[in-house]
């Protein structure tokens, strides 16, 4: 499967998993750029224009992706939590 630069829920994704690690607020958008551009199944179609505004799209498409998996994660946790519990 590839993808390119107007399918950002996909590189959202992928920069999750691949890069998971990193903090999307603190990529400049050179290296986010970069970031894309190497990621597995990325292939730019000819012609399409990358401007501040896509990579500013990719950027919170990635902060959300990234807060759903925290989330998920959270959500993984063994036992039972009470929402408020009693005292």
């Amino acid at each position: 499967m590839t993808f390119s630069w107007t399918d950002i829920d996909e590189i959202a994704y992928q920069l999750t998993e691949q890069r998971g690690g990193d903090d999307p607020l603190t990529v400049k958008f050179t290296a986010l750029r970069a970031m894309v551009e190497g990621l597995e199944g990325f292939e730019a179609e000819p012609g399409q224009s990358v401007n501040e505004q896509l990579l500013e799209a990719i950027q919170q498409a990635w902060i959300e992706e990234k807060q759903d998996a925290d989330a998920d994660e959270d959500d993984d946790a063994s036992g039972y939590r009470p929402n408020q519990p009693f005292r």
